[in-house]
């Protein structure tokens, strides 16, 4: 025979949903796609699989099988087949089509048959391969690790663990559990299968099902002398006999079906479909995969020639360029197209390095009214040195200045260049767009210029229209159909930031030749041009243009402001504070050991569990899949337990107490002294507009909003931050906010009387619920009344409730919830009104018209539903808190210009600002700010503002 003749042929058999469930429960992080916003975390997973698999087995022959929708023949044989599998998660069942898609792009053929399991696909073409004759050189690998397929292994068919590179024989089936594949049925039929909800026998599992398969051979020899058993084993088999035939035709796959889908020929592989994976992974922003597509195809995807713009000198109007982009030079190269794509080298971008071009640009500018800008940056901080600057005014054009490059003796200088353009960027009538532009407008703020006239925001308008991704080259790829050169083109990203360096691309953007860096930084003013315009017509036509223009694009400067002011932080405190903390946590650590009787590690949660549970005797609250829960939650339910063992009562109160001090010292403090401007002194945190949902901002390096004002040990971090010498801050706070929108938005006449008659409005409320004066409210019921004062704007459930308060159970809390609405019937029907707006329109709105979609309204699974209706009713109420903050800071900025006010703002944490000024103008400034946050938006109930001031945040507070 000839060598030819020898080879081995294999054939691979994928058990698609079996691989599919895998693929979703090995990412569980909710990724979506950042062009189309759906879930893609399975379709992620699969795909890693698929290349895993195409790069280590390189398939000559392949089929994958899947399950199709609806009932199986199994399921007329026995009606509770399957009857307690839970349906799959609404997650995963959207990401199946897309899986299929990217499978058949693969060149995969997928198989499935309608009444019949992808294992009986797999078990009639494992069949029909060893029946062939013309085949018999042909292996089979099953690629799964499923214990019902086990009955397929042969001495020609193996199975095939992908993820651990193994693979399982008839050799490593008798080594394992001692049977041969055809026991497998015999096996199964009798311990059955608690996944399929197939009986089989009561008190048979694996162990005694084997030893009986051993002794016996089969079910039906096991029936056949079951006079030789005794006791209750003989008894329930004997109980299960009749329904034994029932359970082996379960348990048993199918090999004869007609499969007129299959033939061997369709086993090869077609073609991997480059380029329409390639689109798949664009949209679904699995740009990763794309490398990883490129090296499995060995060459670029789809290759046509592209006519290159060649930089060169040239004359005319901006003439003697250097990087001047001339249609008359061509370089023809080969570059990645997709048909209706866009790129970089479409269009002319140009560099501008002469005096006499920057004015020609800046006469452009003005001529324009508008433009947009973007900066190139050393690094990202804030005070990193700029590149240069781009610039855009007309769609498919765009201008860069260069100001550090490899090449700066063909360019103009920093100074030479901000100063040319000072009087464009200072002039507010000339309107600047952006994307990000906060950053931009810090950027130049620290290099001495204030820009003014920030229009628009491309970032902040795609979040207002719920766009899936933010950033600029996902929304060109979904919105524009353009493909943005990305910066990893230009230098090494890793080492960008601070990591070991992967190529011999340069690490930061001044080191990039200027020819390049062109290209990339005029693409995106121009690009960010055309999103802006984009978006100045989709808010319009969504009915958002006013709450951009009037609240979200106006704030843009009142941050960067905040940002650029900063807030001083006095370091020793920050040490001091720390000291003490450490001798507490330490002393602390040291009562619980010395409580708990032994020596072991109380951070460590499984070490901590194994002595409170197993070696102490508290008892069990929750269980997790690692082991004992001793969560903050599970910790406070032992507070005071009535089965806490003896004079053990307080340990959890401690380990609570222990947990917040650490956190204190860890998280907060030693974080926050990292985080002091060297040079300011100050900590100059970044508030964030796009980071949550519902319209209230964030923070970050460091997040500011999570500073613990709980305990007394956390708002003593705010003595930390104080005035500069001379000055004080003020802070001011709204009072019940939320509680207050929900009034005006409700309407409810008696939450609005309370708040009109200035009452402490939780006492009132549980005067109305449990029916007493006011004056006779217990401060048990006044607690009970401001727990469900505020959960009732996060749609708070009776078993939520419950929770929160100890001597509640479920129905106790069902009855208070149920009273409460009976009171306020305007609450009641406001909170429905929510949840029907969502249901209608798909989203619901805010008092300014910020609108927010809402999903699961119409999920079969009631928990699901349930977070549907409560994101409903705490976007509307959180959301419009949220746009009366956001206006009183507008207000209050504008304020400050307008009148040259001596004050910063320099805060905004929840529903407080802070702001800072002189000592002797602490009055009239905190008249102001009052004033300015209490007339923000009229509402049916007045606003009430608290005002503090003192030489730190903590004794303005």
């Amino acid at each position: 025979m000839t060598a030819e003749k020898n080879k081995k042929r294999t054939l691979y058999l994928i058990d698609g949903h079996a691989q599919i469930f895998r693929a979703y429960y090995a990412i569980q992080n909710g990724m979506t796609s950042p062009v189309t916003g759906e879930a893609t975390g399975a379709t992620f997973a699969f795909t890693n699989m698929l290349f895993k698999f195409f790069e280590g087995s390189q398939p000559e022959h392949v089929v994958m099988a899947i399950d199709m929708p609806g009932k199986t023949f199994r399921d007329d044989l026995f009606g509770e087949y399957k009857a307690n599998r839970k349906s799959p998660p609404e997650d995963f069942a959207e990401q199946v089509p897309r899986i299929l898609e990217v499978t058949e792009k693969f060149g995969i053929q997928v198989i499935g048959v309608e009444g019949f399991e992808a294992d009986d696909v797999i078990a009639t073409i494992v069949q029909k391969t060893l029946d062939d004759s013309s085949l018999e050189d042909v292996e089979i690998k099953i690629v799964s690790r499923d214990k019902d397929l086990e009955q397929l292994l042969h001495k020609r068919v193996s199975m095939y663990d992908i993820h651990k590179d193994e693979t399982i024989t008839i050799d490593d089936l008798m080594a394992k559990k001692g049977i041969k594949p055809e026991q497998v049925v015999e096996l199964q039929t009798l311990t059955g299968d608690s996944v399929d909800n197939i009986p089989g026998v009561e008190g048979i599992g694996p162990k005694t099902g084997i030893a009986l398969v051993q002794q016996y051979g089969t079910v039906e020899n096991l029936v056949a002398h079951l006079d030789e058993l005794k006791g209750k084993r003989k008894e329930k088999i004997e109980a299960a006999k009749e329904m034994l035939p029932v359970y082996r035709e379960l348990v048993t796959l199918k090999r004869d079906m007609s499969l007129e889908e299959y033939a061997w020929e369709g086993t090869t592989p077609k073609a991997i479909e480059t380029e329409e994976l390639r689109k798949i992974f664009m949209d679904l922003g699995f740009k990763r995969h794309i490398n990883d597509l490129n090296k499995l195809s060995g060459k670029e995807i789809v290759t046509e020639p592209v006519k290159k713009k060649k930089p060169v000198k040239s004359s005319g109007r901006f003439g003697g360029t250097l990087f001047d982009m001339v249609d008359d030079v061509e370089e023809v190269q080969q570059a990645t197209r997709t048909p209706g794509m866009t790129y970089t080298e479409d269009y002319a971008y140009r560099a501008v390095v002469t005096s006499d071009e920057l004015n020609e640009v800046i006469e452009e500018l003005k001529k324009a009214g508008r433009f947009s800008i973007d900066t190139e940056t050393v690094g990202l901080g804030h005070r990193t040195k700029i590149c240069g600057i781009c610039l855009s005014w007309k769609v498919g054009e765009g201008v860069y200045v260069p100001i550090l490059s490899p090449e700066s003796n063909g360019h103009l200088n920093e100074a030479t260049v901000l100063n040319a353009l000072r009087d464009v960027l200072t002039d507010e009538k000339i309107l600047k767009f952006g994307h990000n532009i906060k950053y931009d407008y810090l950027v130049l703020r620290y290099a001495g210029v204030k820009m003014e006239g920030v229009a628009f925001d491309s970032m902040i308008a795609a979040w207002l229209m719920e766009q899936p991704g933010l950033g600029m080259d996902d929304l060109s790829y979904a919105i524009l159909n353009h493909e943005a050169m990305p910066i990893s083109d230009l230098i090494d990203t890793k080492a960008s930031r601070g990591k070991k360096k992967t190529s011999d691309k340069p690490s930061t953007m001044d080191l990039v030749p200027l020819e390049q860096i062109t290209r990339y930084a005029a693409e995106d003013a121009d690009l960010t041009l055309r999103l802006c315009e984009h978006f100045e017509n989709e808010l319009k036509e969504h009915d958002l243009i006013g709450l951009a223009d009037d609240l979200e694009m106006p704030l843009i400067e009142v941050l960067a402001e905040m940002e650029f002011n900063g807030i001083r932080v006095d370091p020793e405190e920050l040490d001091r504070q720390c000291e003490k903390l450490r001798k507490k946590v330490d002393e602390l650590r040291i009562t619980i050991l010395d409580l708990c009787g032994c020596d072991f590690n109380v951070d460590s949660p499984k070490q901590l569990g194994d002595v409170l549970f197993n070696q102490l005797g508290f008892p069990v609250i929750r269980k997790t899949k690692t082991g004992v829960s001793t969560s903050a939650e599970v910790l406070e339910k032992l507070v005071g337990h009535e089965k806490s063992p003896e004079g053990k009562e307080a340990l959890p109160g401690m380990i609570i107490e222990y947990r917040q001090m650490t956190k204190l010292v860890n998280t907060y403090l030693i974080a926050l002294k990292d985080a002091i401007d060297p040079e300011s002194k100050r900590i100059h945190a970044s508030f964030n507009q796009t980071g949550t949902s519902t319209g209230r901002l964030s923070s970050s390096n460091p997040n500011l909003q999570n500073i613990p004002i709980r305990t007394e040990m956390g708002r003593e971090i705010r003595k930390a931050f104080k005035a500069e010498d001379g000055s004080v801050l003020v802070s001011a706070d709204y009072s019940q906010i939320e509680l207050r929108v929900l009034a005006h938005l409700s309407g409810d006449e008696n939450l609005v009387t309370a708040f009109k008659d200035g009452a402490d409005i939780h006492a009132a409320v549980a005067s109305q619920v449990y029916g007493v004066d006011v004056h006779e409210v217990s401060s048990e019921q006044r607690s009970h009344a401001k727990t469900i004062n505020f959960g009732i704007i996060y749609g708070i459930t009776p078993y939520g409730l419950a929770r929160r308060i100890e001597s509640l159970d479920n129905d106790g809390a069902k009855q208070l919830i149920n009273d409460y609405k009976r009171k306020f019937p305007g609450i009641d029907s406001f909170l429905q009104q929510c949840v029907e707006e969502a249901e209608t329109d798909g989203y619901v709105k805010t008092i300014m018209g910020r609108q927010r979609s809402i999903g699961h309204l119409d999920s079969k699974n009631p928990q699901t539903r349930a977070l549907g209706e409560r994101l409903a009713i705490n976007s509307v109420v959180q959301g419009s808190a949220a746009d009366l903050i956001k206006i009183a800071m507008v207000n209050l900025q504008r304020r400050i210009e307008r009148e040259s006010l001596p004050m910063k703002l320099l805060l905004q944490i929840h529903d407080e600002l802070v702001i800072e000024c002189a000592a002797e103008d602490e009055k009239a400034m905190a008249s102001i700010l009052k004033k300015e946050m209490e007339t923000a938006i009229e509402l049916h109930v007045p606003l009430r503002v608290d005002v503090g001031s003192g030489p730190d945040w903590y004794d303005a507070k």
